[in-house]
C-alpha cells in the first residue's frame, strides 16, 4: 500500500509533530531498539526451527 506525503502526516498525532528533537531522538531509539528486538527474535525462531529440524534427524 503507497501512501502519500501526505497520508503519512495526517496520520501523525500532533504530539508527534510538536516534539522537541530531544523527544524524537529519544522516540528514534525507542525504534531502533525495537526493530532490533523483532530481527532478533525472527532470528531466535530460525535458530530453533533449525536446532529442532536437525534434532529429529538424528
Amino acid at each position: 500500500m503507497d501512501l502519500t506525503l501526505q497520508q503519512i502526516v495526517e496520520g501523525l498525532p500532533k504530539s508527534l509533530l510538536n516534539a522537541t528533537d530531544r523527544d524524537l531522538e529519544g522516540f528514534q531509539k525507542i525504534t531502533e531498539e525495537a526493530i532490533k528486538l523483532r530481527e532478533g527474535h525472527r532470528n531466535l525462531q530460525k535458530m530453533i526451527k533449525n536446532f529442532s529440524t536437525s534434532t529429529i534427524r538424528t
